[in-house]
């Protein structure tokens, strides 16, 4: 052990636990498609890998320019970033200081907290509802003139509850204007309710939205780490200055790229996982589970006390869950053949 000192607080800060990859195993713990990429990016990502001796546009020019095409919004409103979640961090240490907080809704996604302690801001959490769905007013409640930032997760994840339009109007009406909601929509490109809103088209009529998507979910560059955030000027300026040169890197960006240009091969995969979203909840329902409904590429469980017992049970049928103990379990939709031997494994559970 060296004698240089590292912050003690870090003591009490919980390590983000990705989802456990066990050889043989189906992984259904970390909302990834479960198909490759399609063979054009892989092809456009074998041909970028031949200039990894060079640096990456720090500014990503030609994947903005794409998404200014695709958005409808101008560049200088779009910050680029290593996953939607180094946005997530991004924000907070734009807009926050120790003494300001950070408003989300609890259980959501589980790196909130992180960032928030890791950059030094105040956390608020704010219990969901009944329902396992993001309690909006009570959320307007918590807001005080501390408060810079809220976050709202829509679909929630771990959850895949969703706002609906009136309510989430109501609440950024209730919103004071010198506080920032950031629209977590990773998993938007799964939604085919059409009374949920797109954020973007909120984000053009307000000016303390900011918008989060990612290409790790649905276009399926997990593995390579690129999302985006749509927000004011403001906003984005003061995101660039404390994004890490060049940490989205060229591969990447060439893959985020040549996936929009695929969009349309790539939202087929999605419905198709709607399909099977529909299936699996309605079969863990018919197995007696109690399954809120989901416009994410997941289900959830809210097993209570009995989640940890249903993981070790998953793990014995060689299914790999995404466990939150004491709370429920996060199940991804793979494949049909995947699912069935989830299903097969979650009926044969003692609750």
């Amino acid at each position: 052990m060296s004698n240089v000192q590292t912050r003690a607080d870090l003591a009490t800060l919980p390590s983000y636990v990705p989802g456990r990859t066990i050889p043989g195993a189906i992984k259904l713990a970390s909302n990834e498609v479960p198909a490759g990429p399609l063979p054009s990016v892989s092809a456009a990502i074998a041909v970028a890998a031949a200039d990894v001796h060079r640096y990456p546009d720090t500014a990503a020019g030609e994947l903005t320019a794409r998404l200014v095409d695709k958005l409808g919004v101008p560049a200088s409103e779009i910050a680029i970033g290593c996953g939607s979640v180094s946005l997530c961090q991004q924000l907070i240490q734009a807009l926050c200081t120790e003494r300001d907080e950070v408003v989300f809704a609890w259980r959501s996604f589980e790196a909130y907290p992180i960032v928030t302690h890791v950059v030094g801001a105040q956390q608020v959490r704010v219990p969901l509802t009944e329902d396992h769905a993001l309690d909006l007013d009570a959320m307007a409640a918590a807001i005080t003139p501390s408060t810079r930032l809220v976050f709202v997760c829509t679909p929630n994840n771990p959850t895949g509850t969703t706002l609906r339009t009136a309510e989430l109007l109501r609440f950024l009406d209730s919103v004071p204007p010198n506080v920032l909601v950031v629209l977590d929509e990773a998993y938007h490109e799964f939604v085919n309710d059409p009374d949920v809103p797109n954020g973007i088209d909120l984000f053009r009529e307000r000016q303390n939205i900011a918008v989060l998507r990612t290409f790790s979910k649905a276009y399926g560059l997990a593995g390579l780490r690129v999302g985006y955030c749509v927000a004011p000027e403001d906003v984005t300026t003061a995101l660039k200055k404390v994004y890490v040169p060049f940490s989205v890197n060229h591969i990447a960006q060439v893959a985020a790229i040549a996936s929009l240009d695929a969009e349309d091969e790539l939202m087929a995969r999605c419905r198709e996982i709607m399909v099977e979203r529909v299936r699996v909840r309605d079969e863990l329902i018919a197995a007696g589970y109690d399954i809120p409904e989901t416009q994410a590429n997941f289900v959830w469980l809210p097993l209570g006390e009995r989640t940890a017992a249903f993981n070790e049970h998953c793990l014995e049928h060689k299914v790999v869950v995404r466990a939150f103990v004491g709370d429920g379990a996060r199940v991804t939709i793979g494949t049909p053949e995947e699912n069935d031997v989830f299903l097969a494994a979650a009926r044969s559970f003692s609750r």
